[in-house]
């Protein structure tokens, strides 16, 4: 049972700053949040800008359930800048790197693993295919269901493991996040050109709940905690003006 709650977040980058960025986020800031907050690093991934907005990048943050993302926000909110200001500097610098982003609060299947068990079990993508899919109202738990389910005979056919299953919080159930791990940029290939076909090899691709559904790819950071198989430490921070 995963009782833990997820923040999900695309990042706009400035210029040619994305390495810098995940650098930034992964080294600096990671391992203040585990040591604060008990905010784990699920990953951190550069978007493949053929499948989606570029220069992007994607942050999912795992959190110890809505209580610790409370006391959180109260950490970062609590004060009139509504920044905490003991990072002052840390935004400073992610300024200059990013434009903003979009987030969202994600909510898992039971079923769905914390980053620490993927991490032990030696969970590892060459490349990851990340869903986002809009189904009618109230069907988001039906549909993760159905995911999970099914998701086994994707591996055992073309090696895609279901590593994230999500359902988006403040909202009235019509949203999901599945986050899909393969071994290979080939697999991946296998997939679209036979999905190209009208093959309905995701199985979960013609329920009649979905409204719409977009795909990406995602490559890791270098400290991304699926590459390196542990959390990012402080033995990993640079110069926060490197």
């Amino acid at each position: 049972m995963n009782d833990k709650v997820y923040i999900h977040e695309y990042i706009s980058i400035t210029k040619q700053n994305r390495a810098r960025y995940m650098q930034h986020i992964a080294a600096n800031w990671s391992p203040i949040g585990q040591e604060q907050r008990h905010q784990l690093c699920y990953g951190v991934w550069g978007v493949v800008g053929s499948t989606g907005h570029w220069p992007q990048v994607v942050n999912i943050w795992e959190e110890d359930g809505f209580a610790g993302l409370a006391a959180s926000f109260r950490t970062e909110f609590g004060n009139a800048t509504l920044q905490d200001p003991a990072l002052a500097k840390w935004w400073a610098a992610a300024a200059d790197l990013r434009s903003g982003g979009l987030d969202r609060l994600l909510v898992p299947h039971p079923d769905t693993l914390g980053i620490e068990a993927l991490c032990a079990a030696g969970t590892v993508g060459e490349v990851y295919a990340h869903e986002l899919i809009t189904v009618l109202p109230g069907a988001a738990p039906q549909f993760l269901d159905s995911a999970v389910e099914e998701a086994e005979a994707v591996r055992k056919r073309y090696g895609w493991q279901l590593i994230g299953a999500w359902r988006t919080a403040l909202r009235n159930d019509d949203e999901c996040v599945l986050l899909w791990a393969m071994p290979t940029w080939e697999a991946w290939a296998a997939v679209e050109h036979d999905l190209s076909r009208d093959q309905d090899v995701l199985l979960t691709s013609r329920s009649s709940a979905i409204l719409r559904r977009e795909r990406i790819l995602l490559v890791d950071a270098p400290l991304s905690p699926l590459r390196i198989g542990r959390q990012p430490s402080k033995a990993d921070r640079t110069d926060w003006q490197d």
